[in-house]
């Protein structure tokens, strides 16, 4: 259903390592995400704490599925950190879907810091039972006994 894409993260971590130092502004390296399949539909749940609710934006576009969202930097105005290790800076992660799934009844919630999509499986990859038919009547096999003589 989901394809991960290596790239995306690497880059993303490339840019993160190259471009951070200790007491600079920093980006979110990841949105941790688990997924699995609950009955006829699949749930990617994704850790974003301290994001604000409105920037949280979900959207499909040509089989793809972006996930992004913003955490407000805090004021550094007379403050000396003692400890500067929380991110902060715009989250994004995408997945390619597969066919197997309906993208026009995506939803998603989002509550506590976690974000929850439901995507739900096409009627058309959904596993059902196939009715055997039975041919025509019963047949019967006659036999017949020869005795010896």
């Amino acid at each position: 259903m989901l394809r991960f894409d290596p790239f995306t993260e690497l880059d993303a971590l490339t840019r993160g390592l190259l471009t951070n130092q200790t007491g600079s502004n920093r980006s979110p390296r990841f949105m941790p995400m688990d997924l699995c399949k609950v009955d006829d539909h699949y749930l990617l749940t994704a850790d974003l704490p301290g994001v604000d609710p409105g920037s949280v934006d979900v959207n499909v576009d040509n089989g793809t599925l972006t996930i992004s969202a913003h955490r407000t930097a805090r004021s550094d105005d007379g403050v000396q950190w003692l400890a500067n290790e929380r991110f902060f800076g715009t989250y994004r992660r995408q997945l390619s879907l597969g066919e197997g799934v309906d993208a026009s009844k995506i939803s998603a919630t989002y509550e506590n810091g976690v974000l929850s999509v439901t995507i739900p499986m096409a009627e058309r990859a959904k596993p059902r039972k196939i009715d055997v038919a039975h041919g025509g009547g019963q047949k019967s096999i006659e036999t017949t006994t020869v005795e010896a003589e």
